[in-house]
This record gives C-alpha cells, sequence and structure tokens, in this order.
C-alpha cells in the first residue's frame, strides 16, 4: 500500500492549469465582476449569489471562478436546477463569518440544492468553528451548528481538490444526492472538536470518496440510514472516530445501509477503526454487504467493531436494536491496536448479527507488556478463513 502524500508541484500546477481553463466553449464567471472582494472582511455573499444565478441560466456550460484572496461568506444557498452544467473552480479562500451565530442557525453554510452537473474543484473553506466548540464544551445555549458544505437533492457532482478547515459540524453532508464523487480532498479539524464529521452520507445512492486525507473530532466517514452503492478508497484518516455505518436506529421507519466497500485505507491513533453502529432500541432498519478489505490499523483503539449498544452520552435506550446486520466482511486488516480489544461484536439478542466472515486478520496490541489481543463475541454469528488474530470467537 503506498503511502498518503503531499501534492507534488506537478499536480499542484496541472490543478492550477485546470481552473484557469473553463470546458470547452463554456463561459466563465468571475465573482469579482459581480462584486466579490478579497480583501477577508467584506461580505461577498450578494456577489456570489449573483455570479451562480448569471451561470446557472446559462444555456453553455458555465464557470463559477472564485480568483486568488479571502472571501468572507454568509449561509448560502446555490439552487438549481441549472440550464447546463457548471464548475465552481476556486483559487481563493472562503471563509465565514467570525460570529458563529451568522451561520449555524442554518445548519449549513454552503448547500448546493437541486443541482445537477456540477463540479466543485480546488480551493480552500474555512468555516472558522473554534467559538462554536467552546460554545458546545461550555454548555451554553449554542445554535445547531452549520454544516460547511452541504449536497442536497443533487446529481452528478464532482468535488475535487478541495481542502475544509474547522466545520462548526460536518464538513461534508451528503443527502438525497445520486452519483456523487469526492477525490483528493483535505479535511482538518482538531481531535476534540465535536461533531465534525468528514464527510457524512444519507439517502444517497452511487457516492464515490477516494483519495483524500481526513483530520477531525468524529467519524472521517460516516454512512446513515439510506447509503447505498458506496465505495471508500485509499483514505488516511485519524485523528477521528474511524469509519463508521451509522449510528443507525434513531427512529423505527428508516432506510437500510447497503452495498458499502472500504479498502486500501490507513487508520492512525483513531478511536475506532471500522465501526457499524446502531441504538438499542426498535428499528426497521439494517445493514447488509458490507466489506472493509485491505486495511492498516496504526495505534487504533477498536480497529474491527460493531456496536448494537451505541451510547455515546449515557442516556441509553437500553431495549434490543431492531437494526439488522448481515454479509459483513472483514478481509486483510493489519496493523496494532491501543486497547487489548482488537475485535467487538456486540450484537443484539433479537436480531443476531449474521453472515460476518473474518479473513486474514493480524491485530497486535501495542503495550508494551506484550499482553494478547483479543475477540470479543456476542449475539453474533458468522465464519473465518485464514490466519486470524486474535483467534476468532465466532
Amino acid at each position: 500500500m503506498s503511502k498518503f502524500k503531499t501534492i507534488s508541484w506537478m499536480h499542484f500546477l496541472a490543478l492550477i492549469i485546470e481552473l484557469m481553463s473553463s470546458p470547452s466553449g463554456a463561459l466563465a464567471y468571475n465573482v469579482v465582476s459581480f462584486g466579490a472582494k478579497g480583501d477577508g472582511r467584506t461580505d461577498s455573499t450578494l456577489a456570489f449569489l449573483r455570479a451562480w444565478m448569471a451561470a446557472c441560466s446559462s444555456v453553455r456550460p458555465s464557470t463559477l471562478s472564485v480568483p486568488r484572496g479571502t472571501f468572507l461568506i454568509r449561509s448560502v444557498t446555490f439552487t438549481g436546477p441549472c440550464r447546463n452544467s457548471i464548475q465552481f473552480a476556486i483559487l481563493g479562500k472562503l471563509v465565514a463569518p467570525d460570529n458563529y451565530y451568522a451561520i449555524g442557525n442554518l445548519g449549513y453554510w454552503i448547500q448546493f440544492h437541486k443541482v445537477s452537473r456540477l463540479s466543485i474543484i480546488g480551493g480552500t473553506i474555512d468555516a472558522k468553528g473554534a467559538r462554536y466548540w467552546s460554545c458546545r464544551r461550555h454548555g451554553q445555549s449554542c445554535p445547531q451548528g452549520a454544516r460547511s458544505i452541504s449536497l442536497q437533492w443533487c446529481n452528478s457532482v464532482l468535488v475535487r481538490g478541495l481542502t475544509s478547515y474547522n466545520s462548526q459540524i460536518m464538513n461534508i453532508a451528503i443527502n438525497r444526492s445520486n452519483n456523487v464523487k469526492i477525490q483528493n480532498l483535505k479535511i482538518i479539524a482538531p481531535s476534540g472538536s465535536p461533531n465534525t464529521d468528514g464527510i457524512h452520507i444519507e439517502y444517497s445512492m452511487g457516492v464515490t470518496i477516494k483519495d483524500s486525507i481526513i483530520k477531525t473530532g468524529d467519524d472521517c466517514i460516516s454512512l446513515g440510514q439510506g447509503s447505498m452503492n458506496v465505495w471508500i478508497e485509499k483514505i488516511g484518516c485519524g485523528p477521528g472516530h474511524g469509519i463508521s455505518v451509522g449510528s443507525l436506529g434513531n427512529s423505527f421507519n428508516e432506510g437500510g445501509v447497503q452495498n458499502v466497500t472500504v479498502t486500501n485505507s490507513i487508520f492512525t491513533k483513531t478511536q475506532n477503526g471500522v465501526r457499524l453502529k446502531s441504538w438499542a432500541r426498535p428499528s426497521g432498519g439494517y445493514a447488509r454487504n458490507i466489506v472493509f478489505r485491505n486495511l492498516v490499523m496504526r495505534n487504533v483503539g477498536n480497529p474491527i467493531i460493531i456496536d448494537q449498544k451505541y451510547c455515546p452520552n449515557n442516556i441509553c435506550p437500553r431495549q434490543n436494536s431492531g437494526v439488522r446486520i448481515s454479509q459483513v466482511t472483514f478481509k486483510n486488516i493489519k496493523g496494532t491496536s491501543s486497547t487489548q480489544a482488537a475485535m467487538t461484536f456486540r450484537c443484539s439478542s433479537s436480531n443476531p448479527c449474521s453472515g460476518i466472515r473474518l479473513q486474514d486478520i493480524k491485530l497486535t496490541y501495542i503495550n508494551r507488556l506484550r499482553r494478547p489481543t483479543l475477540a470479543y463475541c456476542e449475539n453474533a454469528i458468522g465464519s473465518s478463513n485464514g490466519k486470524v488474530f486474535p483467534r476468532s470467537c465466532l
């Protein structure tokens, strides 16, 4: 497995050339021409909206370009459908206002709604979430928090080369969208920042996430209800809570998760590695046909875990999870665990996990006492093949 590297100058040059060139026959709309100022102080929200409306109404493919500079924008929704494809090309930096209430009350910062054939290329966004996290930690009356980029009811979307800093909550949220490709992203937030998931998916199909570095205070990637046909590859995750399916079982009538692959990725000092989690309450949900393979764990708290008694805040339902977990494969997963519990399968007594498959697992305890790692099973049914260490409890 190749190591993750910073972008080379040749890749950077190629990205600059791509941003400076519009698609063949495309019309270009520079936000500065619509009144935006890259001084980091002037509110450019209306200028961005005017540029978007011009690009969206174009009968030809269009490029909305953000040149070098720092552009301050408040909560904004870029609405479709548009008449043709749009490339949102960012050379500069987008920043949120210092006052977290300016974006925190609406639940989103930069939202794309019912847009198809959209490319978001390059650039940096900074939601300045530190003061909001402090409000949350001190138990004050805080707004709900804003997702930095939200895709709602969108189709055929490419996000490439973007860097996201300090989201108030989730960095990228994908909801009720199809055919979304995310590539070459860098997502950064402190390990103690609450609920700052890197990428969260719900009720979406055909999502691919590749070649990205995610350092955050919650899940690097989380797959909520209704996530289907998801491919995750070459992710550098950590710090954070790992890559998770769930949490599921938030309500009885929720969509299931199926056909998910996580492969060729590295987890470094994360709280968890790969995880399925559901609340212990009745639910009609499910998670099936999930594959975790070719993964490296480096000092990870719970490298492999299924937890159907998920309860992060000690306010627990204390019932049996109704979420049905089946056909989950863990293959070629190696590295070190920071706890003895390298594999945990804590499943529902009323809906036992079934079809759990382990193959070629080697997870050792990093503690200097050289104690062996352990596997724990509760209501889990499955099989193991090849060399599996710690010894399978299935």
